[in-house]
């Protein structure tokens, strides 16, 4: 039998896509598991605070700039900047999305572009359009699902780790007072 998880997913950006906030609800298996997955899209309408909470609800983001309009491209760094500045001491687990892939003759973004500022952000990168569906966007969000998982993994063998040495650092306390 699958095991279960959700995960909380958060879109950022202003990609044109939707008109106003959303959240949706999803479940698949991914890598033999089920994973429930709560989406929200703030369809770049949120404002300071708002965005805020959204960004300490969020454990996987996805920042959507458009491919022709090089303005939300450059909204991309600083939005991460936020995140890490929300999201301390942890690292953010994010994608990079450009949308409307099927407006390539209007395009103002160069995938080039797109594929540099993943590997400064040291994050996925895809081109998609979530209007006709071109660039397989449910792999955007089972790729992210993935980080998720994986980063827990990880922040789960720390904390595990670390309490393990907290408990030995109590016995050997405790031994030395008896001892003495």
């Amino acid at each position: 039998m699958a095991k279960s998880a959700e995960v909380k997913l958060a879109i950022f950006g202003r990609a044109g896509v939707g008109k106003s906030e959303s959240t949706y609800r999803h479940q698949a298996t991914i890598d033999d598991e089920v994973v429930s997955m709560e989406i929200l899209d703030t369809a770049g309408q949120e404002d300071t605070i708002q965005r805020e909470g959204h960004m300490r609800w969020g454990e996987g983001f996805v920042l959507v700039y458009d491919i022709t309009d090089r303005g939300s491209f450059e909204e991309v760094l600083p939005l991460k900047n936020i995140l890490d500045e929300i999201k301390k001491p942890k690292n953010v687990t994010l994608v990079l999305v450009g949308n409307k892939a099927d407006l390539d003759h209007s395009r103002q973004v160069s995938t080039e572009e797109g594929e540099k500022l993943a590997t400064e952000l040291a994050c996925a990168f895809y081109e998609c359009s979530a209007c006709t569906g071109e660039g397989n966007i449910t792999e955007i969000f089972y790729e992210l699902c993935r980080e998720v998982r994986r980063r827990r993994m990880v922040q789960g063998k720390t904390r595990r780790r670390s309490s393990t040495t907290h408990v030995k650092q109590a016995i050997n306390k405790m031994l030395t007072k008896i001892s003495s």
